[in-house]
């Protein structure tokens, strides 16, 4: 409330605001709501898959988050580093990791009193002792401040800035996740490009068999029907190879819009082939560190994120529990006002305030009841979000190493697959050629050598891509550290904490 002018002593008035503001200091000491405990979970020692991987040499995955560069090609370094700079994902997770940033300071400035500034001027006519009108000028000064005595604007601090490292968190998470999607895309592109460089010689290869067939019935010594499998084998490979090329296409539109450019503004040449090597490709398989569990926790920002969210949730049942508390509000004001300016900043004219209100809801028809559990209830689901991220990741580590394990074998068994096919189809091209067998064993023996070799292919192409998949499943090369995790204040009390249930504590 404001109070009128009145004659004091003059050192009454500064003593009087020290001690307001000393027991404002007193009472600020608690904080309703629970202190935040990070939830707990029954973490495994070890993956239930080994996987071919063991631990990597230092280096082999950058441990600053360059973890592409361990694939050793410079064309998926130059296209990750333009996705970093122009991809609209990145882009829009920048500017809203920007708005959470501000919404935290937002929250801090809830700790300092306004101050403000104030200038008028009044005509009026008053009735007392007649009829008398006049003008008024005023200018002066205003402050206000609401002691942070329960812990609402720290909570809300707290919530804020939890939420701001998760959007931190969430950034990463989308950069991490561009940037796989670009080796991944980028991975099978490459793998498309081999595929054509098989059917490439292969068409070839099916061209001289047509000439042999050609050559053959045109001696006598083979059926029409020779000519026309072979005829009908080029042709469907043909279109198989065309079938290819609009793939790629497609794949190459993809990179462009992860580069943040469009598809017409993008081009990638094709890998040069090596005639010499039958399957050449210019990306190598890495070594993939896994780690153990639990540090899987501190190496996926989408887990971090979400623990963060939970950290917030439960900052937001304090402030939540706030209401329930009555509120202080100091006010000062001084200025001059006067009637004339000529009087404006004499001594008679000067006017000062100094007040305290006290507040208190006593009755809300239990508005403030559902305002708290309804935080309590967003921490239940920011845990449960939590736990359910953790053991998603778990499952995404363990599907990962899984297939690698499981490709590696494959791999090995298919390489000789195709030695055996390759083997067949010339043994069948030199009987037909000395007359000793049909042109049938020969397509078939043709068919199945370009089946395995583009079995192979693509086994090498899956091989990378759930390479890139266990890397990012385990985080990258980001750690949780990078978001730095608040820490209390010393000395800073609150409720006691319940890692069970946070509507258990005070």
């Amino acid at each position: 409330m404001l109070l009128p002018p009145q004659p004091q002593h003059p050192r009454a008035r500064p003593g009087r605001a020290l001690a307001c503001a000393a027991i404002a200091l007193a009472l600020a000491g608690c904080a309703a709501g629970p202190d935040y405990v990070r939830p707990t979970l029954d973490i495994p020692a070890a993956y239930k898959e080994p996987g071919p991987w063991k631990s990597a040499s230092p280096g082999s995955i950058d441990p600053h988050g360059a973890w592409w560069k361990a694939y050793r090609d410079p064309t998926l370094d130059r296209l990750i580093e333009q996705a970093d700079a122009a991809n609209q994902n990145i882009q829009q997770a920048q500017a809203q990791y920007r708005q959470a940033q501000a919404t935290a300071a937002a929250a801090r400035a809830g700790f300092w009193p306004t101050l403000g500034a104030g200038a008028g001027a009044q005509r009026a006519q008053t009735n007392t002792n007649g009829p008398k009108l006049g003008n008024t000028y005023s200018v002066g000064l205003s402050a206000a401040w609401e002691p942070d005595l329960w812990g609402a604007i720290r909570r809300s601090v707290q919530a804020g800035e939890a939420a701001s490292q998760a959007s931190a968190a969430d950034l990463a998470a989308a950069r991490l996740s561009i940037q796989a999607a670009v080796a991944q895309d980028y991975m099978q592109l490459r793998i498309t490009d081999l595929q054509i460089d098989l059917y490439t010689r292969t068409i070839a290869a099916y061209q001289r068999a047509l000439q042999l067939t050609q050559s053959q019935y045109a001696s006598g010594v083979a059926l029409r029907s020779d000519v026309a499998l072979a005829q009908n084998q080029l042709s469907t490979t043909q279109a198989q190879a065309l079938d290819l090329r609009a793939q790629r296409s497609q794949l190459e539109h993809a990179l462009a819009i992860l580069a943040g450019k469009a598809p017409a503004n993008f081009s990638l040449a094709p890998a040069p082939s090596n005639p010499a090597q039958t399957l050449s490709l210019p990306l190598r398989l890495p070594e993939t560190p896994t780690g153990v569990p639990s540090q899987l926790l501190e190496r996926r920002p989408d887990i971090a994120a979400a623990e963060r969210r939970a950290a917030a949730a439960n900052a937001n049942i304090g402030v939540a529990r706030a209401a329930y508390f009555p509120a202080l509000t100091l006010s000062a004001s001084g200025g001059y006002s006067s009637d004339s300016f000529v009087q404006w900043f004499d001594v008679p004219g000067r006017v000062w305030a100094l007040g305290a209100a006290l507040a208190q809801t006593l009755f809300d028809g239990g508005l403030r009841q559902a305002r708290s559990d309804a935080a309590v209830a967003a921490y239940d689901a920011a845990v449960a979000q939590y736990k359910q991220t953790v053991l998603t990741g778990f499952q995404e580590v363990e599907d990962n190493l899984a297939v690698l394990r499981i490709l590696h074998d494959e791999t090995a068994a298919q390489e000789q697959a195709v030695q055996s096919a390759q083997l067949a189809e010339r043994l069948a091209l030199a009987q037909y050629r000395a007359g000793t067998s049909i042109y049938l064993n020969v397509v078939a023996a043709q068919a199945l050598a370009l089946s395995a070799e583009r079995s192979l292919a693509q086994l090498h192409g899956r091989q990378l891509i759930a390479s890139v998949a266990l890397i990012k499943a385990v985080g990258g090369g980001w750690n949780a550290a990078q978001i730095e995790p608040p820490r209390p204040a010393p000395g800073s009390t609150g409720g006691a904490p319940n890692p069970e249930h946070p509507s258990k504590a005070s």
